[in-house]
């Protein structure tokens, strides 16, 4: 019985994993570097106040994305319950995840001996190579030809280093 309900529980597993969506990730990095930029082009902000706004802009955009789903398309093809509001949670919580890396290296920075500006510039590249990541993975999750995962992530490249060129820009 125990042996079943493990079986089960893997395959359950297997089918999130084949049917993951990973556009949630690659737009939380994608918001992540945008914060970076416009909080760094505002001026210098301490590093504490840069890791709360990754993670306080990433937790209001995942709050829109569970609200659109809930209330747009969802609500007027079913009623909500619980698993639904819970569902729709998990599958919009790679938004706030995608913010983590670029928090982690703004708070270990001064290890690295960085500057505040330089810590902006380490966020914006991990943001970018997340996106970048997050795009790869799940193309090659989703089933890709090698073809499409290559351009999947060269494409995400490209609108990260448009948001790094905007930052140039901005000369922060």
């Amino acid at each position: 019985m125990l042996a079943n309900s493990r079986a089960r529980a893997g395959a359950r597993r297997l089918e999130r994993r084949a049917h993951a969506d990973y556009t949630g990730g690659v737009y939380g990095s994608l918001l992540a570097a945008s914060v970076v930029v416009g909080a760094s082009s505002l001026g210098v902000f301490p590093r504490l106040e840069l890791a709360l706004l990754l993670l306080a802009t990433g937790v209001v955009f995942w709050l829109a994305h569970v609200h659109a789903q809930l209330f747009g398309a969802r609500m007027a093809q079913r009623s909500l319950d619980r698993g639904t509001v819970l569902h729709v949670c998990r599958e919009e919580w790679p938004i706030v995840e995608a913010a983590v890396p670029s928090i982690v290296a703004v708070l270990v920075s001064p290890l690295l001996g960085l500057g505040v500006r330089g810590a902006a510039w380490l966020a914006l590249a991990v943001a970018v190579i997340s996106q970048v990541g997050w795009a790869t993975v799940g193309a090659r999750r989703a089933g890709a030809l090698w073809r499409q995962v290559v351009l999947a992530g060269a494409v995400n490249l490209v609108i990260g280093l448009l948001i790094v060129a905007l930052k140039f820009a901005l000369k922060r």
